[in-house]
């Protein structure tokens, strides 16, 4: 009996999530995505830093993008408070914070946790020979919800000739550039002084990835 003992006293390893379903995931690695472009805000007094890809507090300058992570938020049933601060003298700006109320932080990070790795691993893991038709309709969409968030929250780096986002964040810079052929776009990845510059060409592959990323019509939240 010894043995059986020991063998039920074994503590059980932790079981892995379910993978998220294709709406969930598009949505989670959308807003996953959004936080990897965007610095943390200014802490106040002694605090632990919060993960960046995943911060309860975030800060845009842009309104547009603000919007556009809170309705992420919502279609994910997480709730998020919004304010705006207006600051400047001769130029105005808008500074919009979102803070995600303490009660639904755990569940917020453990959704945009899952969302940025199986997201990831959908766009740098292929190709998947044999992929289910979701899979090979899905894969393209998340390349574009990553492209729509660089866009809309990261460093934008336009010229004559490219179209270009600057970012920090190694890893999703690699995302972009697999995106971008998953989208039949190439694209180019530069090193540069403290960040990534990741550019398409202009033209046909610009208005590609323009067009791939622009904004679908709201998806309303499931009633709670």
């Amino acid at each position: 009996m010894a043995p059986e003992q020991i063998l039920l006293d074994r503590p059980r390893l932790p079981s892995t999530p379910p993978p998220l379903d294709w709406l969930t995931l598009a949505d989670a690695f959308e807003a996953a995505c959004l936080l990897r472009c965007t610095p943390l805000p200014a802490a106040t007094g002694a605090r632990r830093p919060v993960p960046h890809h995943r911060p309860a507090i975030v800060e845009f300058n842009r309104e547009e993008t603000a919007q556009r992570f809170r309705q992420l938020l919502g279609r994910l049933d997480v709730p998020v408070d919004h304010e705006v601060t207006v600051g400047g003298l001769r130029r105005r700006y808008e500074l919009h914070r979102l803070s995600v109320p303490p009660a639904h932080r755990p569940a917020y990070a453990r959704v945009l946790e899952a969302g940025w790795r199986q997201g990831r691993r959908e766009l740098l893991g292929g190709p998947f020979p044999g992929a289910s038709t979701a899979r090979r309709v899905w894969r393209p969409r998340l390349a574009a919800a990553a492209w729509r968030a660089a866009l809309l929250a990261g460093g934008r780096h336009v010229r004559r000739h490219i179209l270009g986002v600057r970012l920090t964040d190694r890893e999703l810079a690699a995302v972009l550039v697999r995106g971008a052929a998953l989208l039949e776009v190439p694209a180019l990845l530069r090193p540069g002084t403290g960040c990534f510059l990741v550019c398409v060409a202009d033209g046909p592959d610009r208005e590609r990835i323009l067009h791939s990323a622009a904004l679908e019509p709201a998806r309303a939240a499931e009633p709670a």
